[in-house]
């Protein structure tokens, strides 16, 4: 009887000590400020705002000792030079597109979209359990990054055309707003790919400069007032089926961080990541209603020209792996999965996503 009493005594006497000692430890850790560069305007507030979440929760989350200012795009750097800004040490960390960086390797792309690639859930899927983070890890090594999923905007649009598309005859000539591995594509296509900031698409569309131009998906795309100009609004944006953001973390400044504080932005990016995605699905279908009432016209690319663009992004892909061997050594993996998870779909998710749309129109 007394060994019990002295057992439970120094049970309880541990635990009061443990939670005097937590206090103290929290207190003992550092105070540390971080800079982190968005490739975003404010106006993106879906997208701007899933950082300004991860700021937040990682300070919360350390009892306000690590703290990390976001600035949008242009206030540091411009939006697409966040990646050279983390990795130069200019900035601690950024929040961006990976396939931002097309033209350094096209192997960054793998971190966000390539055509044809992964939906959001199947991205989110491949990085977290298939092999995606070690794969991109090991990438992103050799320019002194560590990388973290930072959100999707899921299937994004196919953009807006101030003419109808309807074979790949009407896409020869056709200058449209693009870029990356679309641009590519859209070249074997006959068009004419351009890259244009956000800010000069309406002026460029309403000029005639250009005959299109893809951005988001309908919450983003209203923002623009696209459809007084170009009134044709294209689905899907298969170059783009579940685009993942990043946050890039200069890996020298990753490895002084006390663990506590890196397990901090494991579950803030986390949490940023799941939120990003369920925004957009909330914004979107209203915004689309917006939209077509104010005059877009909604339509699906042809299965002629879907067929094509599939045709020629698979060459593009292939030939880009047989001289690249980055890129070969996560797109050879990445295919398996992509054939496996499209198995899958077919056999639940898509017949009961095709069920339900089809009974809704009944």
């Amino acid at each position: 009887m007394q060994r019990r009493s002295f057992l439970k005594n120094a049970t309880l006497g541990a635990g009061a000590g443990a939670l005097a000692v937590a206090p103290a430890l929290a207190q003992a850790q550092p105070a540390i400020t971080w800079r982190l560069a968005s490739s975003f305007p404010k106006t993106l507030d879906t997208i701007y705002a899933s950082a300004e979440h991860f700021c937040k929760r990682v300070a919360e989350l350390t009892g306000g000792k690590f703290t990390i200012r976001q600035h949008a795009a242009g206030e540091i750097v411009p939006g697409l030079q966040v990646m050279d800004a983390v990795q130069a040490g200019t900035v601690e960390m950024g929040h961006t597109p990976s396939y931002y960086y097309f033209g350094k390797d096209p192997a960054f792309c793998f971190d966000c979209a390539v055509p044809f690639g992964l939906t959001s859930r199947q991205q989110t899927a491949w990085y977290d359990q298939g092999g995606g983070r070690e794969l991109m890890r090991e990438f992103y090594k050799g320019y002194g990054i560590i990388n973290f999923m930072a959100g999707n905007t899921g299937t994004q649009m196919g953009g807006w055309y101030r003419k109808e598309v309807k074979t790949v005859a009407d896409m020869k000539g056709l200058k449209i707003r693009i870029a990356g591995f679309a641009g590519r594509v859209m070249e074997r296509m006959g068009a004419v790919p351009q890259q244009i900031p956000a800010s000069d698409v309406y002026g460029s569309l309403e000029k005639g400069t250009i005959d299109a131009a893809e951005w988001v998906g309908p919450y983003d795309d209203e923002k623009l007032g696209l459809q007084r100009v170009a009134p044709h609004y294209y689905a899907p944006g298969w170059w783009e089926a579940g685009p993942q953001l990043s946050f890039y973390i200069n890996i020298k400044e990753w490895e002084k961080l006390p663990k506590e504080y890196q397990a901090a932005v494991e579950c803030a990016s986390y949490e940023c990541h799941v939120i990003m995605q369920a925004e957009y699905d909330t914004k979107n279908p209203p915004a689309l209603a917006r939209l077509l009432k104010n005059g877009a016209k909604l339509h699906t690319f042809s299965k002629e020209i879907m067929d094509a663009s599939y045709k020629l992004s698979t060459a593009v892909m292939e030939e880009e792996a047989a001289k690249n061997a980055k890129f070969k050594k996560i797109y050879e993996p990445w295919k398996k999965f992509r054939q496996d998870q499209n198995q899958w779909a077919s056999v639940a998710e898509a017949t009961m996503q095709n069920y339900l749309i089809n009974a809704g129109r009944r």
